[in-house]
């Protein structure tokens, strides 16, 4: 368990420490923007891979019954979450995180402003629903509040960064999934981020369904939906 909740406290600390505005430019003046994400990015990749061996490796402790249900829950918010991490990565968005810069926002921002941050949380609550137990309370759990917990900061940052044309950018948009478009404040649109997006994960919930999922985490998401 000292393991696990170690290389948890080192990711959340990898995706809070850099985040900082000051500590952001300096590396990236340091490195440039492109060996700087790079470098993020793999460093990223290889303290999750540590964060999820060590939970493979902690006793498991139920807390409640699993059930069929519990897989097709995953089944439908892990893409989903999945999709809106990707284009919200891939997308121009001036107002939340993304890996490019620029100021005319993607087509994403009509769902959420915070894309990314929605789609982690959502992907990480769908696998909690579906594994009730101690370690997975702690690791889906913890994702899912630092990823919500990083909006209203995110909307201070940029309240400052844009000023009074914030509100500007933020009319056409909303915190909440979907609200924009319900409210009729903005229409649904598409762009080749999106497309991109859409077909990354389709290809990439095949690969796990297909037996990608059970090589790395030792579970078949099919096997558990129709197990009970």
């Amino acid at each position: 368990m000292l393991q696990f909740l170690l290389a948890l406290v080192v990711f959340l600390l990898l995706h809070s420490i850099p985040a900082m505005p000051a500590i952001r430019a300096w590396l990236i003046d340091r490195l440039g923007r492109a060996a700087y994400f790079s470098l993020y990015s793999l460093v990223s990749i290889l303290v999750l891979g540590w964060v999820f061996y060590a939970a493979l490796n902690v006793d498991y402790i139920p807390l409640w019954e699993p059930a069929a249900w519990q897989a097709w829950v995953t089944l439908v918010a892990a893409p989903i979450g999945v999709f809106l991490v990707l284009a919200g990565l891939l997308s121009i968005n001036p107002l939340s995180v993304s890996i490019r810069q620029g100021q005319r926002p993607g087509a994403i921002v009509a769902i959420t402003r915070h894309p990314v941050l929605w789609g982690f949380a959502i992907w990480a609550l769908g696998h909690l629903v579906a594994n009730g137990d101690v370690r997975s309370l702690i690791l889906f759990g913890g994702f899912a509040l630092f990823a919500l917990g990083a909006i209203p900061m995110l909307e201070r940052r940029a309240r400052r960064r844009h000023g009074d044309d914030w509100h500007r950018q933020a009319a056409k948009t909303s915190i909440l999934p979907l609200a924009a478009l319900f409210s009729g404040r903005t229409p649904l649109s598409g762009d080749m981020s999106l497309a991109i997006a859409a077909t990354a994960t389709a290809a990439l919930t095949l690969w796990l369904l297909a037996g990608g999922h059970a090589a790395l985490f030792y579970a078949d998401p099919l096997v558990l939906a129709t197990a009970f």
